[in-house]
């Protein structure tokens, strides 16, 4: 890195919780150049697990979820401005408006986005949405404020079930419509899946699964019910879309990055690569949109949709976006996320869908509270718990050691009857509504080249 590491200018583009903790890094480390904070959203940074819990429930409003300010971070702010190009051989983002910022250094911290319903005639129909943005979440509280006689989710991964579960807690009907053959299994696979869909219909979800929803049918432009596949219909005034995030990286097409559907390719110091697996010395990346390696899950590219990682990775690119080569350090913080829905709270550290096999280690499902641990090819990936917290401490160290699966005893806080591990049961991802939170997405490079043998002349 040429220059003063502290000094010059650095342009951030993302406005979100990687973005805000990447800037007010930069800040502690030293960093005392010029600071240009990027955003497509008008609003300033907010923190989104809200929207689909407290928000929907009526017990905070979606304008009251900002993200409390760590430190001041003496920035440039242009909101409500997306980053529509990036020019790297002149250093400079091009802004919707045909502003171009020039820079020293530059972070990528664009996020994700909720992926639309397909047919946009039916999509704009009045009462179909999707939730992502504050904005979002403000239109659906109101629309579930107004008592609909029912709700129909599209998609049962974890934004839709917790959405499902927020209706059924205000006391609205609601149908779930899921490709796959249980809510959650995509992240955590069948036996967990089993449980999330009993969990569901004990609470009086009408949940559909195996089925897709064909075709959304409107009454005067308002929505009034879906088609499913299996030719039943549903009749509802709500339809949530869910299913899954798309990437936010079109903006940086023709950049020569390694950037496409899957995310950013960057390595463990946040560095993105070029499109012909080159790293650059100038460009990082963090948080959902990034695609990185991580040698507890054999190196394999991870893309996480996931608070702590957002945190953490932005903490690493901006310490290494003012730090020397020898002082840089890589980002292998252990993936963590949780959700509550239906009366669970489900705590996950590691990668599950990294794994063959699984086996209850502590509780059981009957009782709606467990520890399962995870394991791929003799060694623990992941573990999560239902209603049982106090002791992924433990696993996570497991997965950290490399400790070979099943694991041996230290960690259970009661007796049971022994368990025998089972297939972790990990669907294709081709085959659910919802896309995954964790996605493992192979190796470099992203896309299949042409390789051009250059001659000096």
């Amino acid at each position: 890195m040429s220059g003063e590491p502290r000094g010059g200018r650095i342009v951030v583009v993302g406005a979100s919780l990687a973005g805000l903790r990447a800037a007010e890094t930069l800040r502690e480390k030293g960093f005392a150049g010029e600071l240009t904070i990027v955003g497509d959203e008008a609003l300033p940074p907010y923190d989104r697990p809200p929207l689909s819990k407290q928000v929907l429930l009526g017990r905070v409003s979606a304008r009251d979820v900002g993200l409390p300010r760590r430190r001041a971070v003496d920035a440039r702010w242009r909101l409500g401005t997306p980053a529509a190009g990036l020019d790297t051989a002149g250093k400079r983002v091009l802004l919707a408006g045909g502003e171009k910022l020039p820079y020293d250094r530059l972070l990528i911290a664009t996020g994700t986005r909720a992926r639309p319903w397909p047919n946009p005639g039916e999509a704009a129909l009045d009462g179909v949405l999707t939730l992502r943005t504050a904005d979002d979440a403000s239109r659906l509280a109101g629309l579930l404020d107004a008592g609909p006689r029912r709700v129909l989710v599209i998609g049962a991964g974890f934004t839709g079930s917790e959405i499902a579960s927020a209706c059924r807690e205000r006391g609205l009907e609601v149908t779930v419509a899921e490709r796959g053959p249980a809510p959650l299994v995509g992240a955590l696979g069948g036996t967990l899946g089993a449980l999330a869909a009993a969990q569901q219909r004990a609470h009086g979800v009408d949940l559909r699964c195996g089925v897709t929803v064909t075709s959304l049918r409107g009454d005067g432009g308002r929505f009034a019910g879906a088609e499913l596949s299996d030719g039943s219909r549903v009749d509802a005034e709500v339809a949530v879309v869910a299913l899954g995030a798309v990437r936010n990286t079109e903006w940086l097409a023709g950049s020569g990055l390694a950037a496409g559907p899957r995310g950013v390719a960057c390595d463990a110091g946040c560095r993105a690569f070029d499109m012909y697996g080159i790293v650059t010395d100038d460009i990082f990346v963090a948080g959902d949109v990034a695609r990185f390696p991580h040698p507890l899950f054999e190196y394999q590219m991870l893309s996480l949709e996931h608070w702590g990682n957002a945190v953490a990775q932005a903490e690493v690119a901006a310490h290494n976006m003012v730090s020397a080569g020898p002082d840089r350090r890589p980002h292998l913080a252990v993936p963590a996320f949780w959700s509550s829905q239906f009366g669970l709270n489900i705590k996950s550290v590691g990668v599950p869908t990294f794994s063959d096999q699984v086996v209850i280690v502590q509780g059981s499902p009957q009782e709606r509270r467990l520890v399962a641990v995870y394991g791929y090819r003799g060694r623990v990936t992941a573990a999560v718990s239902v209603n049982r917290a106090k002791w992924l401490e433990h696993y996570q160290s497991l997965i950290e050691s490399g400790a070979p699966f099943p694991p041996g005893p230290g960690a259970a806080d009661g007796p049971g009857p022994p368990m025998s591990p089972v297939p972790s049961a990990v669907p294709d991802p081709a085959v659910l509504s919802h896309g995954p939170s964790v996605a493992l997405t192979g190796h470099l490079p992203d896309r299949r080249l042409a390789v051009v043998h250059h001659q000096d002349g």
